[in-house]
């Protein structure tokens, strides 16, 4: 008796929609991209070449690089070559008393870097290529029918509606206002801090007075600033409001902000008088924000969707942390899954149980540590009692912590 043998039908590819172009977006859309079996799409609203929102800079810790290079060393080589290295955190007064001056070498394996946000774009959106579909404004997104643990993303792009359905693994990148995160889990609750913080990118003219990463106090008022590519130097300043108010309209003049980081008894420094100057003379170009945060949360339950980056960990930029753990994010998400394919698991949801697993405590750590270090930027806390914990031990161990133990 003979039997006719059937060939087994393969497997349909795995529809994966990513939502935003941004940090942990490209990396993941890249890889993915890449993969056997895999159908990768990435919405983007802005234009190909449109960083207008993007446009301040950026320190990323050198946790993110070591992890990328072990993750994609192409990639890490790209971003190095748009940025300068960070090597050193310095720490003074706005009159310019020395309060510490940190090698990175001390606490971590290598340098970060220093780029212009526009600049990690470019290279992180050329390196996906075609997969990120651009000027697309995404207008719904709910469970399918079909299947609730699956997702349907509705959009507009070049004047017509498209709608994605029955998406096998939906990745919000979009940012700490996710729309996704939204309509899927409900907004997450936003933790005020009680800071208003600020950012400012302008023409390096400071022959030389500004270069590696520094800051200046002026009691709890906080200014920081570094050199990036080409020619361009990166302020932000903090000062403390209460948390429940909006920064008021008389705290962002020229005048408010000369007196923010002026001492009262003496003559700011050299570097101090250049970046007061250059913010009073910028002062309608200022990017203005609170310090805050949000509850970290990777998952809904039950569905096969996964947050990232800044759409699941709004955190204080106190430590650099918030393009740094996007990175973070996206190089785990992007071998773990790599993994199970190749090991032949379609189980989505298992993947994200287990990225989950792997993240949980460390981005706890990383929220909790940076919100930790923000102590001197609060009403009424002396600079430099604050400089002087940040060089004792338990402080320097969770440094080492944060740079040093990446997966």
């Amino acid at each position: 008796m003979s039997h006719t043998l059937h060939p087994t039908s393969p497997l349909p590819n795995l529809r994966v929609l990513i939502i935003g172009a941004g940090v942990a977006g490209c990396i993941l859309a890249r890889k993915l991209s890449s993969l056997p079996g895999v159908d990768v799409t990435c919405l983007e609203r802005v234009e190909r070449n449109d960083h207008s929102e993007s446009g301040t800079g950026l320190n990323v810790g050198p946790n993110a690089i070591k992890m990328l290079r072990a993750h994609a060393p192409e990639l890490a080589d790209a971003v190095s070559a748009g940025s300068f290295p960070w090597k050193s955190w310095r720490n003074s007064l706005t009159d310019g008393t020395e309060l510490f001056h940190m090698p990175l070498s001390q606490v971590a394996d290598n340098d970060g870097v220093r780029i212009r946000w526009s600049e990690l774009y470019r290279v992180l959106r050329d390196a996906a290529g075609d997969t990120v579909q651009y000027s697309c404004a995404v207008t719904a997104i709910g469970r399918s029918e079909s299947d609730p643990a699956r997702c349907f993303v509705e959009y507009q792009a070049d004047g017509q509606a498209h709608r994605m359905d029955d998406i096998d693994l939906l990745i919000a990148g979009d940012g700490r206002y996710s729309m996704a995160r939204e309509r899927l889990s409900g907004s997450p609750k936003m933790r005020q801090i009680g800071v208003a913080i600020y950012r400012l990118l302008v023409p390096d003219t400071s022959g030389g007075l500004i270069d590696d990463y520094e800051q200046w106090f002026n009691g709890a008022n906080r200014l920081l600033a570094f050199r990036v590519p080409p020619g361009h130097i990166y302020i932000a300043g903090t000062f403390p409001i209460r948390p429940q108010d909006d920064i008021a309209d008389e705290q962002k003049t020229a005048q408010a902000l000369r007196d923010c980081y002026t001492p009262a008894d003496r003559a700011p420094s050299a570097q101090a008088t250049w970046m007061i100057d250059a913010l009073a003379k910028h002062v309608d170009a200022i990017h203005w924000a609170r310090l805050q945060e949000t509850e970290p949360a990777y998952l809904e339950a039950g569905t096969q969707v996964l947050y990232l980056g800044d759409a699941a960990h709004g955190m204080v930029p106190t430590l650099g942390q918030g393009a740094t753990q996007a990175i973070e994010d996206a190089c785990v998400a992007a071998e773990l899954i790599a993994a199970r394919l190749a090991a032949g698991s379609r189980d989505v949801q298992s993947w994200l149980q287990d990225f989950d697993a792997q993240r949980k405590a460390r981005i706890r750590f990383v929220m909790d540590f940076s919100l930790e270090a923000t102590d001197t930027m609060l009403p009424g806390t002396d600079p430099v009692a604050g400089a002087l914990k940040k060089m004792q031990t338990p402080f320097q161990d969770k440094l080492k912590r944060l740079y040093r133990e990446v997966v």
